[in-house]
This record gives structure tokens, C-alpha cells and sequence, in this order.
């Protein structure tokens, strides 16, 4: 065998190695391609159903703000006729009510009963003793000192 024939062999089972491996990862590749159109088609089935029931379920939350607005708007027209109402009255009898309560004072510090005034209530005394050994009053709640206790005695 000559060298040209040698290098011919080489050639060959070298072109026959790459067209085994190019064969291989064709088949492979067709492989991957099917199962990936398999999968495909599989998301599509489950897609379209998945796609209608948000598509139904949009439309029906779309009608429950439509209420809800409603609502809304209708609460908002209560509240300002609660509003107008409550100022109405107030207007009406707010005035007269007062000239009322106005009257019935001046007729009991007329006639001379006693109200529920702080002035008008009988004021309570009592004596404890103070920390420092001196003594203060105590009318109604509040503390007098011992100078002004004196005034209020004489």
C-alpha cells in the first residue's frame, strides 16, 4: 500500500466516524423535537379551558364591582341626605331648645331651688394631715391651704 492510499483510508473512516455522529445527534434532536410538539400540544389542551374560566371569572368580578359601585354610590346619597337631614333638625329645633333650657334656669334661680351648680352644692369639708405635720381642707375635691382656710372660717 502506497501513502496515497494510506491517507484515502484515513479519510474515509474518518468522513464515516463524523456521519455516525452527526447521525446520532440528528436522531436525538428528532427526539427532543417530538417530545417537545408533544408537550406543546399538551399546554394547549389545558390552556384554552384554563383561559375561558379566567376569562368567566373576570367578566363575573367585573359585575360585582358594577354592584359594588352601586352600592357605593347609594351609601353616599344616604349619607348625604343623613347629613342634610341632621342639619335640618338642628335648625329646627336646636334654637328653641336651647331658649327653652335658657328659660327653665332663669325660672328655677328665680323661684330659688337649688340646681346642680358647683356653686349651688353644699360643700363638703375635712381635715388630713399633711406630710410636713401641718393640717389642709379639703372642699369638694380640692385642697385649700391652711391661709385661705382661715379666710373661709371667719
Amino acid at each position: 500500500m502506497s501513502g496515497g492510499e494510506v491517507a484515502g483510508i484515513l479519510v474515509a473512516v474518518f468522513w464515516a466516524i463524523l456521519v455516525s455522529f452527526l447521525a446520532v445527534v440528528l436522531v436525538r434532536l428528532a427526539q427532543v423535537l417530538k417530545a417537545a410538539t408533544k408537550l406543546v400540544a399538551d399546554v394547549t389542551d389545558q390552556a384554552v379551558p384554563l383561559l375561558a374560566d379566567a376569562s368567566t371569572t373576570v367578566r363575573s368580578a367585573r359585575t360585582q364591582l358594577d354592584r359594588v359601585d352601586a352600592i357605593a354610590s347609594d351609601v353616599q346619597e344616604v349619607t348625604s341626605n343623613a347629613s342634610a337631614l341632621s342639619s335640618t333638625v338642628a335648625s329646627t329645633f336646636g334654637g328653641p331648645l336651647v331658649k327653652v333650657a335658657a328659660f327653665g334656669y332663669g325660672v328655677r334661680k328665680a323661684l330659688g331651688r337649688p340646681g346642680r351648680n358647683a356653686e349651688d352644692v353644699p360643700q363638703q369639708s375635712s381635715r388630713r394631715a399633711r406630710s410636713d405635720g401641718g393640717s389642709h381642707t379639703v372642699i369638694v375635691g380640692r385642697t385649700v391651704p391652711a391661709a385661705r382656710r382661715r379666710k373661709q372660717k371667719g
